[in-house]
């Protein structure tokens, strides 16, 4: 039996407040990622949900899986939280909701935040984690790369760096990527979720001592030549709106065939309530079978 939906109304109403306090640009960040965690471990799974902690490639990680999986097919997830919070466990909704609708296993790494740990650390984890993947046994060809917010951003980045070497994954989403943090010109304060001194902060403490123009920071200034099949989801209403319609149409000026969807009533990757929410299980539903769809193509051609 899947966990029972409440009305977008209520479940926003109650939600807002909460994100003012979790996000407040004032809080120290051990403080916030706390909160977040508790936050998360509120919120129903789907039922059959089985999670093993693990390390791949020497990062720790969340294997996650929903009932039978596609053979030789997986997800590398990458949470998001503006690169100084998150982890898989406070994305469990999303990755098993994603492992359930696209039949994948879904691994999600467990990567270096800042400030301890700024730009490109997030970034080699990634890789690391999707090297350890091929080492077990999934086919570059039949790994998607999947991630929401600051993780979508690094979703970007790890695409880039894969395709550079020649081993590009099966496809990418991205959900409301932050793909930019350069970009600071934000259309007002704030939105439902995000704030705007919030993200100013967090994108200073991501980059550390790098250069702002760096493509491993800030991947919507790399090349973007040579990506896969790429899915794009946003809000309406979020700040994020106009830095991610950028990149959708630098993607699409380089070539990429891209899919964007702008999801008119939920608010920055409300994905993270997708058992709570009709409408956000709508959304991870899509990514499901975008991952689906782009790994049997890919399983054709390379079998």
């Amino acid at each position: 039996m899947r966990p029972m939906t409440l009305p977008l109304p209520v479940v926003s109403r109650v939600l807002k407040p909460v994100f003012r306090v979790i996000l407040n640009p004032h809080l120290p960040v051990p403080v916030q990622r706390t909160l977040l965690e508790v936050a998360a471990r509120s919120l129903p799974l789907p039922e059959g949900t089985v999670i093993r902690s693990e390390t791949v490639g020497g990062v720790p990680v969340e294997r996650v899986t929903v009932g039978a999986t596609v053979r030789r097919t997986a997800v590398l997830y990458l949470h998001g939280g503006a690169y100084t919070l998150g982890s898989p466990l406070t994305h469990r909704v999303v990755t098993s909701s994603l492992a359930r609708d696209s039949g994948a296993v879904v691994v999600a790494a467990h990567y270096r935040l800042a400030p301890e740990h700024p730009c490109p650390a997030a970034l080699e984890d990634a890789l690391a984690v999707f090297d350890g993947l091929v080492a077990d046994g999934f086919d570059a060809n039949h790994i998607a790369v999947v991630g929401d917010s600051a993780g979508g951003g690094l979703a970007a980045a790890t695409t880039q760096a894969l395709v550079d070497r020649g081993t590009p994954p099966s496809c990418v989403a991205m959900i409301s990527p932050w793909a930019d943090p350069a970009d600071q010109d934000f259309p007002a304060p704030r939105d439902f979720l995000l704030d705007a001194r919030w993200l100013r902060n967090s994108a200073r403490q991501y980059l550390g001592d790098g250069d702002p123009t760096d493509p491993r920071y800030a991947p919507a200034r790399g090349t973007l030549t040579g990506f896969p099949s790429t899915l794009i989801q946003y809000s309406a209403g979020e700040i994020l709106r106009p830095q991610i319609l950028r990149f959708a149409d630098a993607l699409t000026e380089a070539g990429v065939s891209v899919r964007c969807t702008e999801l008119t009533d939920l608010w920055h990757v409300a994905h993270l309530q997708a058992t709570l929410l009709a409408e956000a299980a709508a959304a991870v539903r899509e990514i499901g079978a975008f991952v689906r769809d782009a790994t049997a193509w890919s399983e054709r051609l390379h079998p």
